[in-house]
């Protein structure tokens, strides 16, 4: 192989031994020119756990970290991301009253960031449902982001949004209220125009021009691997892979890959990318 010379960050990316490719996925992303990633917890039922209680998150945190460190033996620098999927409220419904279900994800990210405390992860991770709910499911909803929000301010850690589509400006506010600079606030699968720090799936077609207008964001493949939906829903090349043709036509520089990929990751997770 090549010796490498920029970092490439792949700011949110799942590899799942048990349900896809796992570790060579990650020997893909690697041999693109891969060489960070902000590998980010799975929901609770890709890992076939049906929670009752926070507790019940320990497993899936634990099969993150456990991949974390296989991943980091074949040469890739890993930061893992700990949390819940926003969509866990709705599962959980289908066993317990909202109140419940919305204690659960609390209690669970309580037990994510014990872990970042700890220094085994870098960020938390949470939202709202990216899909059409009742108004007493986005408020509980809200609740639990509010609780992750408060929690990362404490912790002095970033946190990771799944949420709708949109500039999520009001998101921004409930940063504010909590304690946390916006600045590490991220919005996967973002828009250009959040406020909140965008995390750009790695085809998005205002890259180039965003690039140009030294905009600070960072780049994800969200790649699921799951064998039931390969690819989706990008593969695990896609962000080395199209920012080395990005610079191989000329509309992304050497310095926007280091402010892509080091300078803006570097600041916002507060870790150290270097070859």
């Amino acid at each position: 192989m090549k010796p490498l010379r920029r970092p490439i960050t792949d700011d949110h990316i799942h590899i799942d031994p048990w349900n896809g490719r796992g570790l060579e996925a990650a020997k893909d992303f690697r041999r693109a020119g891969g060489t960070h990633m902000m590998l980010v917890t799975k929901p609770s039922w890709s890992c076939g756990i049906i929670p009752s209680s926070g507790r019940d998150f320990g497993e899936v945190f634990g099969r993150t970290l456990s991949v974390a460190a296989q991943v980091e033996a074949i040469g890739i620098r890993v930061y893992p991301v700990l949390g819940v999927h926003p969509a866990e409220i709705t599962r959980l419904q289908q066993a317990m009253t909202l109140d419940a279900a919305k204690q659960v994800m609390m209690d669970a990210l309580d037990l994510a960031a014990r872990h970042v405390e700890e220094g085994e992860a870098v960020a938390l991770k949470s939202g709202r449902p990216h899909y059409q709910v009742e108004k007493e499911v986005l408020d509980a909803s809200n609740e639990v982001l509010r609780h992750a929000l408060v929690l990362s301010g404490e912790l002095g850690c970033a946190l990771q949004i799944h949420a709708e589509s949109g500039a999520c400006e009001d998101i921004a506010a409930m940063a504010k209220m909590a304690g946390i600079p916006v600045t590490r606030v991220v919005k996967h699968f973002a828009i250009p125009e959040t406020p909140l720090v965008p995390s750009l799936i790695a085809r998005h077609e205002e890259i180039p021009l965003l690039c140009s207008a030294g905009v600070q964001f960072m780049m994800e493949s969200d790649y699921m691997d799951e064998n039931s939906r390969p690819g989706a829903v990008m593969g695990p090349k896609s962000v080395p892979r199209n920012t080395l043709q990005l610079l191989a036509k000329g509309v992304m520089t050497e310095e926007d890959a280091y402010r892509i990929h080091v300078k803006t990751p570097a600041r916002v997770y507060g870790v150290e990318i270097g070859l």
